[in-house]
């Protein structure tokens, strides 16, 4: 998307990985950022999650960032060590209200989109499964396969090496970025989405357009936030 753009716009993009605190390290930058459109977000669904796993932050997600577009959408997976006795969905719902307790559920880590799918599939099924969390995906599916740990969660992202995925991605600006930054960013990585090369580059890796206008993309920001919200404090889930 960086390098569409900057085609596009004639203007550089430089992608800056600032790591740690499950984004919100990153988010706070962004959000203390000049509005002047130089400084953009990937936001995700992580974003939405820390918003309440996170019981004091230096910003507020759906106050300090202003949505420009939506980028892509990526699927979560049931995924089965085969010694479970289960090739569906309702034989594995039924396995495991059978066994409550006795199946113990990967993750990348405490809050992380894999935990969320996971309490979100124990709250819609009232299963009960021991949550066993892991320093990030790779470790988590080393150990599904062999046999240490018997169901995950991931997103579809999750299994190309090197890319590391969340539910939804899109962009960002600092609050009070002028409507016409906005509309024209949203124009032009909405004609990026149209690109057949994009949509291939996305589906590669597990995607699917999520082309939205700002206002779309606001009101998916706030649903996505009170969703993992009310998952969050019926779960009790507590970050790292």
């Amino acid at each position: 998307m960086g390098q569409w753009l900057s085609e596009r716009l004639g203007q550089p993009f430089v992608i800056e990985n600032h790591s740690g605190a499950g984004t919100n390290i990153g988010t706070e930058a962004v959000a203390h950022a000049p509005a002047d459109g130089y400084t953009l977000l990937l936001a995700g669904t992580p974003n939405a999650i820390n918003a309440t796993l996170y019981e004091k932050l230096n910003f507020n997600f759906i106050r300090d960032i202003a949505p420009i577009a939506g980028i892509a959408r990526e699927p979560n997976v049931m995924v089965l060590n085969p010694s479970v006795p289960a090739k569906t969905v309702p034989e594995f719902v039924a396995y495991a209200k059978a066994n409550p307790r006795k199946i113990n559920m990967a993750s990348s880590g405490n809050g992380s989109a894999p935990h969320m799918a996971g309490a979100l599939f124990m709250m819609m099924t009232s299963v009960d499964m021991n949550h066993v969390p892991y320093r990030g995906a790779t470790p988590a599916l080393t150990d599904l396969l062999a046999g240490q740990v018997q169901v995950m969660f991931p997103t579809i992202g999750d299994f190309v090496p090197g890319y590391e995925s969340s539910a939804w991605h899109g962009l960002g600006a600092p609050k009070n970025t002028r409507a016409e930054i906005i509309d024209k960013l949203n124009r032009e990585v909405n004609a990026s989405l149209a690109d057949p090369k994009i949509k291939t580059r996305l589906a590669d890796l597990g995607g699917e357009v999520l082309a939205l206008s700002p206002a779309d993309f606001g009101r998916l920001i706030a649903d996505e936030t009170e969703k993992w919200r009310k998952v969050i404090r019926a779960a009790n889930i507590k970050a790292e």
